[in-house]
C-alpha cells in the first residue's frame, strides 16, 4: 500500500478568505483488472491469453492428477537421475506433474493416436493372415478326405529293434537284435548270417 497527501485552496487569494482542504488518497498495488475493455464490474477483468492457457495446464494438472494412475502408465519410466522419461515422445520431464502436463499436450495425444493406428493396422493384416492360414489348412484337409488311400507294401521287412544289454552269464556289454516276422508260418525257423564289410557289394542290375 501507498499513501500519498495533497493540499487544495478554495476561495479568494493565499491568506484571504481562503480554506485549504487536505486529502489522503491510499493507492493499491499491482494491475487494474477490473476496468479493462470487455469486462463487467466486479468480474476482475478479462484474462489475456497467456494467464488462460496457463490456468487450463493448471486445471488439467489437477484432473490429470486425481484421475490419471502412474503406476499403470507403459510410457512413463524414471531414469537414474530421478527424472522423469516419456518412451513415447522421448522426452525429460523434472516430476510427475510435468509429466502429467505432458500428457495432456498436443505431441503426446498425436503419439497415442499414432500408435493406435499402427497397432489397429497390424492386429488387421494378423486377422487376414490367420483367415489365410486356416482356409489354406481347411482345403489341404478337404484335399486328403477326397483323396483315396493306396494299399502299398512296407519297405524294410522284416521289422528289427536294436537295443543294448548284457550277457547273463558273463555280464558283458552287448547288442542284441530282435527281429519281427508277424507272417511267418508255425515250426519254420529263418535262417540269417552275420556279413562283414568286405563281403557286402552292389549286386548288378540286369537289364
Amino acid at each position: 500500500l501507498a499513501a500519498s497527501s495533497s493540499s487544495l485552496l478554495v476561495g479568494g487569494a493565499a491568506g484571504v478568505g481562503a480554506r485549504r482542504v487536505s486529502l489522503r488518497l491510499r493507492l493499491m498495488g499491482g494491475i487494474d483488472r477490473q476496468n479493462r475493455v470487455g469486462s463487467k464490474f466486479g468480474g476482475g477483468g478479462v484474462s489475456s491469453a497467456q494467464n488462460a492457457e496457463r490456468e487450463r495446464k493448471e486445471r488439467l494438472k489437477r484432473l490429470a492428477l486425481e484421475s490419471i494412475d502412474l503406476a499403470k502408465d507403459p510410457y512413463l519410466m524414471r531414469n537414474h537421475l530421478g527424472t522423469y522419461e516419456c518412451k513415447l515422445c522421448l522426452t525429460i520431464h523434472p516430476n510427475e506433474a510435468n509429466y502429467l502436463s505432458h500428457t495432456q499436450g498436443k505431441k503426446h495425444q498425436q503419439g497415442l493416436a499414432r500408435r493406435a493406428f499402427l497397432e489397429k493396422q497390424k492386429q488387421e493384416q494378423d486377422n487376414v493372415l490367420n483367415m489365410a492360414v486356416l482356409q489354406a489348412q481347411q482345403q489341404q484337409q478337404h484335399h486328403q478326405k477326397q483323396k483315396p488311400i493306396l494299399r502299398k507294401v512296407r519297405i524294410g521287412r522284416p521289422a528289427y529293434q536294436v537295443m543294448k544289454s548284457r550277457d547273463v552269464d558273463t555280464n558283458q556289454r552287448c547288442l542284441s537284435f530282435e527281429l519281427s516276422y508277424p507272417e511267418i508260418n508255425a515250426g519254420l525257423q529263418p535262417r540269417h548270417r552275420f556279413m562283414s564289410a568286405f563281403e557286402q557289394r552292389i549286386d548288378v542290375v540286369v537289364e
